[in-house]
């Protein structure tokens, strides 16, 4: 039985080298959003919408705590999962957690190339999206920097270079 948590700011990653390790591994994924949504039947902003971030964040503490009890899963969290309740140390007593690690700017790369709405970052022109970002990086550090493993994910730009990094991650893993 096996669990393997992914953390790290929006743009990491997190669901591509998730996806890409249970694929990898023979382990079902399971992304945290997607989750909420489909147990919700609302999609995220819709939930921030009507709740407010407290209120998001209580349901996504609840649905964390289901889909983390789940065996032999990858299970990718939303970027400020790790940054609520004691969402961090309940997900480092469940499971290997794993930190995907990139600067602001290859963040902000990702984010611009990503086919994924974000309304945290709407609107936002560059060198306005790299200071959101780099601020909101420096705040969720501390909670990310908990997780057992470090992966560093700066030149994750290719398909190749994911299945470096998932070959890398199952090293550090031991799986």
């Amino acid at each position: 039985m096996r669990r393997v948590i992914i953390v790290g700011y929006m743009g990491a990653g997190k669901t591509t080298v998730g996806r890409a390790l249970a694929k990898d591994t023979g382990m079902q994924f399971y992304d945290l959003d997607w989750y909420i949504e489909a147990r919700m039947r609302k999609t995220v902003p819709q939930l921030f919408a009507e709740r407010g971030e407290e209120g998001f964040r209580l349901v996504e503490r609840n649905m964390l705590h289901e889909a983390a009890e789940f065996e032999d899963v990858v299970l990718s969290c939303g970027g400020g999962t790790p940054c609520f309740f004691d969402n961090m140390d309940y997900m480092n007593s469940l499971g290997d957690t794993v930190y995907l690690k990139a600067s602001p700017e290859v963040l902000c790369a990702h984010l611009r190339m990503g086919k994924t709405r974000r309304p945290l970052i709407e609107g936002k022109g560059p060198d306005e999206l790299l200071g959101f970002v780099a601020e909101q990086l420096a705040r969720r550090e501390p909670y990310y920097a908990k997780a057992r493993h470090t992966l560093d994910v700066n030149l994750l730009d290719n398909y190749e270079k994911i299945k470096i990094s998932v070959s890398r991650l199952r090293d550090m893993l031991g799986i």
